[in-house]
């Protein structure tokens, strides 16, 4: 075997041998990463945030100031947080047209239309940093919103909380930003 050929071999195994701890070392930094951002944002959560929530209102409202009721005069909605962040939220119109055959794999365009617009779920962690609410969206029924992170701004009255979302699933083209309230459940 030629020296360089020897050389060639010997890199080649260096390099297999090498690409597993490489890997695992990564992984290990990406999770203790993930470790750490969870654990700052569990330590985050006050206890007023802790529990069940239900809509109040859900609204788009516009630079000139008027509001578009997304999901009807009087949406439904919970919103379930934990003591350690984490969120699951489902927000609906109470009046839902229901598909005329039954199965949801069959529905017109219309049906599937009505269904994404009168309907937004989403679940992933939520804390208090700064004065300010910040999300982070695992996954969403608005699948443009999965893994998206944000800092808002919110208030708290007594058992109300509202806050802003600056580029809603839509409207924000128009140059809309969402208003939420939620009540706590007792």
């Amino acid at each position: 075997m030629h020296s360089y050929q020897r050389f060639f071999v010997l890199g080649v195994a260096a390099f297999a041998l090498a690409a597993p701890a490489v890997q695992a070392a990564t992984s290990a930094q990406e999770k203790a990463q993930q470790t750490s951002d969870a654990a700052s944002m569990s330590m985050a959560v006050p206890s007023w945030l802790v529990g069940t929530w239900t809509l109040v209102r859900c609204d788009n409202v516009y630079p000139d100031g008027h509001r578009v009721e997304l999901y009807g005069p009087h949406p439904q909605g919970m919103w379930m947080i934990d003591a350690k962040g984490h969120y699951m939220m489902q927000i609906a119109r109470v009046q839902r047209t229901p598909f005329a055959t039954g199965d949801k794999s069959k529905g017109t365009p219309a049906e599937y239309r009505a269904a994404s617009l009168d309907s937004n779920a989403h679940f992933g962690s939520i804390s208090i940093q700064g004065g300010r609410m910040v999300t982070h969206i695992e996954q969403a029924s608005f699948p443009n919103w999965n893994g998206r992170s944000s800092k808002t701004s919110y208030t708290l009255n007594g058992n109300q909380l509202t806050y802003v979302v600056a580029k809603p699933s839509s409207g924000a083209s128009q140059g809309a930003h969402g208003e939420v309230t939620w009540q706590r459940m007792e």
